[in-house]
């Protein structure tokens, strides 16, 4: 089969598309042939090495922690699944991934593909809609009625923010650049505003203060702390990059957003996806062979949105 491998630690030139054995299922894992996987952020950061207290890998190690695709093999002891089946996952993220022909999953953290988009578009679901997911019920504990700013809602984990608090019944703001306005007001922000000025002190935004503040965007620790100012006393402040301050007075809780693969939730997004209450935004599809390209992009800033990659 072929697969994007990398054989040591580097820049994306370390990325090569070659020929690899197809792995064999052995206990509790599910062969599965890859319709598509994507790139996310955290991708740069393994393969250059900076995570590897984190997330060691062993190489040649193969990206992509985003799959959807089609079970061919089980190994022994799956139960509920069978050949043929469709399954979207969030992978382990130090094992080999989807960024090839076939890909092992545990079984366990395997969920039903939704039914009403191409299958190779469900890629961009798992790691996306469950970091959405997880930031504002689990660590912000957002409850109908309360107001919410997404800070980075332009992006593939803010478009599913925007969807699922508007669906939970929060009053949203979201901030975006122009050309985003439109489709987060499709998907529920109540307002969109531009890119918040850090240089003001104490920061402002229109319709603070919010309940909830959930950051998106990469920030300096200082900017972090300062989202501070826009939220209400006993707020939340949660953020999935910088970590913020862990006590920033008022009341206020804070959190960092860890991302963990919840097969149980991912089936529920599925099951909004399929009936039409969650889009999945898609910026562009490219060949598996494109990857190094990709990696290039999101580093320069130039990635203009969630990509999916398919095989050949």
């Amino acid at each position: 089969m072929k697969a994007v491998r990398y054989h040591s630690y580097g820049g994306s030139d370390v990325l090569v598309h070659e020929e690899a054995e197809r792995p064999v299922p052995g206990a509790g894992q599910v062969l599965v042939q890859v319709a598509g996987t994507t790139f996310n952020p955290v991708d740069i950061g393994i393969r250059a090495g900076a995570l590897r207290e984190v997330f060691p890998v062993e190489f040649p190690h193969t990206p992509g922690i985003d799959v959807a695709g089609t079970v061919a093999e089980l190994g022994a002891g799956v139960e509920g699944r069978q050949v043929g089946d469709t399954v979207v996952a969030f992978l382990p993220m130090n094992a080999d991934g989807a960024a090839a022909d076939y890909v092992l999953a545990p079984a366990e953290v395997l969920a039903p593909a939704p039914r009403t988009v191409e299958l190779a578009d469900a890629a961009a679901l798992p790691v996306g809609g469950l970091t959405a997911w997880q930031a504002l019920f689990e660590h912000a504990d957002l409850r109908t009625g309360q107001t919410v700013l997404i800070n980075g809602a332009g992006g593939a984990v803010g478009g599913y923010a925007v969807q699922l608090a508007h669906q939970a019944g929060a009053h949203v703001t979201g901030t975006a650049s122009p050309r985003h306005t439109e489709r987060l007001h499709r998907h529920g922000a109540d307002r969109v505003i531009g890119h918040l000025d850090h240089t003001a002190s104490p920061l402002t935004a229109e319709g603070a203060p919010f309940d909830v503040v959930v950051n998106l965007v990469t920030t300096t620790p200082e900017e972090t702390a300062a989202l501070a100012d826009l939220v209400t006393d006993g707020g939340a402040l949660v953020s999935t990059t910088t970590p913020p301050p862990d006590n920033p007075g008022r009341g206020i809780r804070t959190a960092r957003v860890f991302v963990l693969s919840k097969p149980g939730q991912l089936a529920e997004l599925v099951t909004r996806v399929d009936h039409g209450e969650l889009h999945i935004d898609i910026a562009d599809h490219r060949p598996l062979a494109d990857l190094p390209a990709v990696h290039d992009e999101a580093a320069s800033g130039r990635l203009a949105g969630k990509t999916v990659l398919t095989p050949a």
